[in-house]
Parts: structure tokens; sequence; C-alpha cells
């Protein structure tokens, strides 16, 4: 080896070290499933995006030959892959995706659709199309506005998803669902800032009894200033939801919208593991392996995209088809995916 290369190799190992810092003190806070102060929480919804700087601390640490920085790179590059692929995420069930494809009529596809529309901002012509294009059964809407509901009603909305139950404000907290079969309300969840409803819909099935499936539109406060224990409450009001309408296992349930919350909040993986019988309910994006695929913010803010926009399901009912779509006039992303719901027979 050359004079100059060993001269040179402190210069990467000290880079990889300055870079595995903050990687390092990130990781201890995913790690740990503390109530972590609001700066923390924040910081926690871009922990994908570390496996980046981890790997180029990694090969840093490989230039510069140091065997104990490179062993610490390795093990946190470790962590952010263990993270991004977690074999602790919830999974559907196969069984019910293989009956209702075979035909045996024991599950009912449908096509579910979630945005929130900032303040009711969204295009409204977006949104219509959306639904057309993508053939979506249920529509469930954040921050809605009359003004919003106005305007889908001028694009025809009503055409495709002819039920609706809307609760609009002018203050970032209505909500509305829309939905092309029988749709029933059963409640809100209590002490919520932003409107939680939760409803059932009646899915007709073919030469066997329907399906029957419980539908929560989720809005969560956001975790910013003083809020954040707002924010924790609403995530376990929504698990005492599930907690106890889930003692059977037999339930079929969605929970579907703005979360203001990832799959590297602890407060979020508590919430999965609140399914029916023990078992996690399945977060169809972090199950679909887009870990990667944002939903906010998306109107051009300086910052790496997270996904906080969630479509949630019991165990039971397998999904399909999870995309997500930009829509002009809001900040947050649309989200899709396809479900195959078990029928009552």
């Amino acid at each position: 080896m050359t004079a100059s290369a060993l001269r040179t190799q402190p210069v990467w190992w000290l880079l990889a070290l300055c870079i595995l810092l903050p990687v390092a003190a990130l990781s201890v806070f995913r790690a740990i499933p503390a109530e972590w102060p609001t700066p923390v929480v924040q910081l926690l919804s871009f922990t994908p995006w570390l496996a980046i700087p981890a790997a180029l601390a990694l090969a840093l640490a490989l230039l510069g030959r140091r065997h104990l920085v490179t062993a610490a790179a390795a093990l946190l590059f470790g962590a952010q892959l263990f993270w991004l692929w977690a074999p602790d995420a919830g999974r559907a069930d196969e069984g019910a995706t293989d009956a209702g494809a075979s035909g045996t009529g024991s599950s009912v596809p449908l096509t579910v659709m979630s945005i929130n529309s900032r303040f009711g901002r969204a295009d409204a012509a977006e949104i219509v199309r959306l639904v057309r294009d993508n053939a979506v059964e249920l529509l469930a809407i954040q921050e809605y506005t009359q003004a919003l509901e106005d305007r889908l009603a001028a694009e025809g909305l009503g055409s495709f998803l002819p039920n609706r139950i809307s609760s609009p404000t002018e203050n970032g907290s209505g909500s509305a669902t829309y939905s092309q079969h029988p749709i029933q309300a059963i409640g809100l969840i209590p002490d919520t800032p932003f409107q939680i409803p939760t409803f059932r819909v009646t899915l007709p099935a073919a030469g066997a009894a329907p399906a029957v499936l419980e539908v929560t539109n989720v809005h969560t406060l956001p975790p910013v200033d003083v809020r954040v224990g707002q924010w924790r409450s609403d995530l376990e009001s929504l698990g005492r939801l599930v907690t106890r309408n889930g003692a059977d296992g037999q339930n079929n349930r969605v929970l579907l919208g703005d979360f203001n919350a990832t799959y590297d909040h602890s407060e979020f993986r508590k919430l999965l593991d609140a399914g029916p019988g023990g078992r996690k309910l399945v977060d169809v994006g972090t199950a679909s392996g887009a870990r990667f695929t944002p939903t906010w913010p998306m109107d051009g803010q300086a910052l790496p995209g997270i996904t906080i926009d969630h479509v949630i399901t019991s165990p039971r009912i397998p999904a399909s088809g999870y995309a997500v779509h930009r829509v002009a006039g809001t900040d947050h992303a649309a989200v899709i995916a396809t479900l195959e719901v078990p029928t009552a027979g």
C-alpha cells in the first residue's frame, strides 16, 4: 500500500463515523418503544431513508479499513434493512384470496380509496377520475368541506358512489365516506379533534350470504407541539375500538385514512398489534413492500416523503393492487387497494 493511501484512510473512516453518529442516535429511538418527545416522534417518520446514509457509511468504513467502524456500520445498515422489511409485519390469510379466485364465493372483492383533501382543496375532477378509472367502490375523505362536496357532486361522483355519509366542516375536522353499496353509520370515536367515524358496509355476494365490513375513516391529530399527547390518544382509541369489536376474530374490518403515523412509530405498531385473537392487523402498504412509497408531502416541500396514509385490515382480509396517486390541490396522496372481504357464509 502506498504512503498516500495510508494517509487517506483516516479520512474515509472519519467520514463514516460522522455519518454513523446521527444514524445510530435515531436507530436507538427506533429500537426502544418509548413515549419520545415531539421532535423524536417527527424524526422517526423518516426512518426508512436512514438506509441510504447507513449504506454510504458502510462503504466509507470499508475504504477506511477500521474494523470497529466497519462492524458498527454493518450493524446499523442491517438494522435499517430489518426495519424496512420487518418479519413481524402483519400478513393476511392466503386462503381467502385463493377461495375468491377459485370462484367459490367465499369472498367479495372491494376496491377502496382514501384521500386527505387538505381543507377541501383537492381537485374534485381528479378524485372522480381515480374513482372511475380504478373502479373504486368505497371512498374515504378527510378534511372534508361543503365546497368539496358540491364540487364532487358537480363532477358526477354520485353516479359511481351513490351512498354517502358526510359531515363537512371548515376547520379540517370534517369527513365523508362514499360507497357503491349500502352503508350504515355506527358511531364516532369519542374525544378526538378530527372526526373518526365507523360505518357498516354490506357487500352483496352472488349465491352466498353478503359480506359485512366495518369501516373506520381515520384522521388522527398530527404529532406537533404539545399535541403529541392527543396524537397518542387518538391511536390508542383506535386500538381500543379494534380490540373491543374483534374478540371473536371473525369480524371484517378496515381502517383507512390519515393516521399521521408511520410503521416506525411504536404507537402505530401497537395499534396493529390490537388485532383479533392476538394476531396483527395488516398495514396493506407495508405488506406490499411499499415502505419507500410516500403519501406525504405531495406539494413540493423540501422533505423526504413519508407514509402516513394507510389502509389497515383485519388479518382475514387479503389485499392486492396497492397504489398511491398524486392529486392536485392537496399535500396528501390518494391510497388505493383492492380487498377480498370474506362473506358471512
